[in-house]
């Protein structure tokens, strides 16, 4: 805020002329809805906040500030509504165009009356008190969330994405803290011995869920790549654990500029690059221009980290980088459309992280990021279309999920196939360069791509972005004929909708195989005769027709297919031809087509035998999966001892670090036997060490508390000494709050789920989905069953006081260690008796977090 601005509020307020404004002011909801957006976004451009705020030394008082909003009005015979959800009593002093008045502040909006607007340029100019929610503050740092549209909470502002700003901040913090906004630091900084105040440049124009500031006792590195200049904020005490990893993460942000400038013809669009590794952040990322933010331990890896979770790190800063073009640059009109940057930021990113990992099959990692996670949620009563209806933005949490994360990118690598990968290109580049610092629609992209290629894109799109839902593709083999034959049905027998995709068919025979290329459209076809092979050789050993990792549905095996599979699938290659047929096995499993018994075999006899280490990872989590979901207590009792012995089999061959972590959290998520239980306390007292395997404080904590939930005799001690030897505050703070869910004490653990029905206890989200997960352990589902129904009746707040992803996260960790009859009931009677008003999309998440339940049960004797 400039200086002559705030002497200019400084005289308003002392005048204290504060007059009602009279005027007739319309009805408004709470939240953005979608009507007042669009008024909003006829009447104002050029809009401009500048914004002070004071970050008190304690949490006990309130963060507070001045902003003046300053935009040119199209029509000012109306009032118009800021936003703002500030805490009762927040509106210290406001005035409009230089005359100070009392605005009416009520259901989130501040109004400023007809008479005191005029056409062309306005300034509204306010004080106020932040509430604290998506500020995540706590002693020695905060930072600020405002993802979809929780802006509103912290100042007042027009907060909905198609009505972007240009920000101007300044921030008055603790002496010893560092900050950042999305704009450069300018020069200037005032410090005293108590107080710093720091200054920041004008941005480039972003909407309101992206803008951002920060500040801490963060400690800051800073690296130059290509000329640019990047600085890390984060608090790890760790030196040797930043030392190890700081270069490959200024690398990986530097590969991904260049990469995307390149692809885009588009300059990186800011004037800065920071970002700031937040401990136990609540995403893995966000996309902050100037200014993003990441989980610290994601991108901060211990030695024993695994290929995958290098790989996830690659993916992730390759994910965020991708947003400053897509969603940054160019962002969504309205959050129904939220999907559009999500899915450009995982495509990239797929495409960026391929050539820094030449020994990764990137085919089948695309499989896994993206086809088990779209099928958790597409399989399920609660599946949702990509793009959904969205009357508020109060509601605009609800639409993040896999849909969006993991299936949209599958649509979007069939978009490519079939447009081309050089028109694909092209067009983006026209549709990023046509809305630059602007926003745009689904359609808006279509309209691009559509005169690209001679196919139907709207009616493409429509039936695989506007509905819900797969299809299920049954393949058969004519043997008369040597032909096969598919069909394609769509599960909703009302609907009968076709999805139009590009397919791989593998052909099995002895000692080899053909891969066969396949478009479907129609409801039944027929290979042609010519295309499979006619040499006198025998019927195929197996049909295969999500070969490739290519095609998207639920596909029915035909029985001798089926047979095969489950008897040979260790002896399939290459890996990705593996890859799809495990995956498409374990769907024929969850659709009762294979018992979870013959499953768990063929998972333990073919990751003895696999060779490649993202197919060993896949097996290891079915295998998880099976073991505690699917195949019963009797089941696994039988099975215990054989599984350990192959994992710590697996463990001791591993070639590499990365695979002997991936054995080792396998068999530390597993161990029931006394002999593995007692291996892991070893190395959790460090008495043992597992050749090759360096384990760092995370995995000692982690290591500690799967010790404490399985009851060990020593689980008390060892959770003491945990505590008592984690260095890292952070990670000592989060360890302490988890504790109680640990508990042997059902009393203890009855009093912290109690403890969770109070929003400021639930702040912490990551700390409480870790501490809830332990709470449903399956080792403790007889005694937390009693959780499940207040668990779900806390659903409907959660989705409003918590972050988007949240509700889900707390439906998962809530259901994960439930198979019975009864849970199953509670979470029926509890959908059934909702009331009319309850939100579709909350219901939805609650059907897709139960299906797993819903389906083990199904599956007991």
């Amino acid at each position: 805020m400039t200086r002559a601005l705030i002497l200019a509020l400084a005289i308003l307020m002392s005048s204290r002329q504060l007059p009602t404004a009279n005027d007739p002011l319309p009805k408004l909801d709470a939240g953005v809805p979608w009507a007042l957006a669009q008024e909003r976004a006829a009447r104002i451009s050029d809009l401009r906040y500048e914004l002070h705020l004071t970050i008190p030394d304690t949490v006990s008082q309130p963060v507070s500030g001045r902003v003046a909003v300053s935009f040119d009005l199209k029509d000012a015979s109306r009032p118009l509504a800021l936003d703002f959800g500030g805490p009762a009593g927040a509106v210290k002093w406001s005035s409009v165009n230089g005359t100070s008045m009392s605005l009416p502040w009520a259901n989130e909006h501040i109004v400023a009356p007809a008479s005191a607007l005029r056409a062309g340029r306005n300034v509204l100019a306010l004080e106020f008190h932040s509430a604290d929610a998506p500020l995540n503050r706590s002693a020695e740092f905060m930072y600020a969330l405002f993802v979809p549209a929780r802006a509103r909470q912290a100042f007042p502002c027009f907060d909905q994405p198609d009505l972007k700003a240009k920000y101007t901040v300044s921030l008055d913090v603790p002496a010893g803290w560092e900050a950042l906004t999305n704009g450069a630091m300018v020069d200037g900084a005032e410090t005293t011995t108590v107080r710093r105040t720091l200054r920041f440049a004008e941005t480039k124009p972003i909407s309101t869920y992206l803008f951002t500031f920060a500040a801490g006792r963060f400690k800051v590195e800073t690296a130059e790549r290509a000329g640019r200049t990047f600085r890390m904020l984060h608090r790890e005490t760790d030196a040797a654990k930043v030392a190890r990893n700081r270069d490959a993460i200024f690398d990986l942000h530097a590969a991904a500029i260049a990469w995307l400038e390149q692809y885009t013809e588009i300059d990186y669009p800011f004037d800065k690059f920071d970002f700031l590794l937040v401990p136990a952040f609540q995403f893995g990322g966000m996309e902050h221009p100037g200014s993003v933010y990441y989980r610290a331990s994601s991108l901060l890896l211990d030695p024993s980290a695994t290929q995958e979770e290098r790989l996830g790190r690659a993916s992730l800063i390759s994910h965020e980088t991708s947003h400053m073009w897509f969603g940054d640059l160019v962002t969504m009109q309205w959050f129904n459309d939220v999907w559009t940057k999500e899915v450009f930021a995982n495509f990239m990113a797929a495409k960026i992280v391929a050539p820094a990992f030449p020994e990764v099959d990137h085919e089948l990692r695309f499989l896994y990021a993206h086809y088990p996670g779209a099928y958790d949620v597409d399989r399920t009563d609660g599946s949702n279309a990509i793009r959904q209806e969205l009357l508020n933005l109060n509601e605009a949490g609800s639409l993040y999920g896999a849909i969006i994360y993991q299936k949209a990118p599958i649509v979007m690598r069939q978009l490519e196939l079939i447009v081309g990968a050089g028109s694909f290109r092209d067009g983006l580049r026209d549709y990023l360069k046509g809305h630059a610092f602007a926003n745009a629609t689904w359609n808006d992209l279509i309209a691009v791509l559509d005169p690209r290629t001679k196919e139907d894109l709207v009616t493409w799109s429509h039936a695989w972005v506007e509905e819900p839902g797969r299809p299920t593709i049954t393949i058969s083999v004519q043997e008369s004929k040597y032909a096969i034959e598919y069909t394609q049905q769509d599960p909703n027998t009302a609907r009968r909708l076709r999805w139009t995709q590009r397919l791989k068919v593998a052909i099995g025979r002895p000692g080899h195989f053909e891969e066969l290329p396949l478009s479907i459209e129609a409801e039944r076809a027929e290979f042609e005769p010519a295309l499979v092979s006619t040499n006198g050789e025998s019927k195929p050993l197996y049909v295969l027709p999500s070969a490739g990792g290519l095609g998207y549905g639920n596909f029915v095996l035909d029985p001798e297919s089926r047979a095969y599979l489950l008897g040979h699938l260790a002896e399939l290659e290459p890996a990705l031809l593996r890859g799809s047929a495990l995956i498409t096995l374990w769907e024929e499993m969850l659709d009762g087509r294979v018992k979870p018994a013959a499953m768990m075999d063929v998972l333990l006899a073919s990751v003895a035998r696999e060779r490649d280490e993202l197919n060993v990872g896949r097996m290891l989590s079915y295998t998880r999966q099976a073991y505690w979901k699917f195949i019963g207590a009797q089941q696994r009792t039988a099975v215990a001892a054989h599984l350990e012995q192959l994992l710590r089999a697996g463990l001791t061959a591993a070639p590499s670090a990365s695979l002997k972590s991936t054995w080792f959290n396998a068999l530390r998520d597993t161990a029931s036997t006394p002999s593995s239980l007692q291996l892991l306390e070893r190395v959790w007292r460090k008495r043992e060490e597992i050749p090759g395997l360096t384990l760092a404080e995370p995995d000692f904590i982690t290591l500690a508390q799967s010790l404490a939930v399985r009851g060990v005799p020593a689980a008390e001690e060892i959770l003491d000494a945990q505590i008592a030897r984690t260095e890292n505050p952070d990670r000592k703070a989060q360890m302490t709050f988890v504790r109680p869910a640990l508990s042997r004490d059902q009393k203890t653990r009855d009093a912290f789920f109690a403890s969770l029905a109070d929003v400021k206890n639930r702040r912490r989200e990551t700390w409480v989905l870790e501490a809830v997960g332990y709470l449903h352990h399956p080792l403790r589902a007889a005694s937390s069953e009693k959780y499940i129904g207040p668990s779900l009746q806390l659903v409907r707040e959660i989705q409003r006081t918590g972050d988007i992803f949240f509700p889900k996260r707390w439906l998962d960790a809530t259901l994960s260690g439930h198979t019975s009859a009864t849970a199953v009931k509670t979470v029926r009677a509890f959908v059934e008796t909702l009331p009319d008003d309850y939100p579709d999309r909350l219901r939805r998440v609650i059907l897709s977090s139960a299906d797993d339940l819903f389906r083990a049960s199904r599956m007991r004797p």
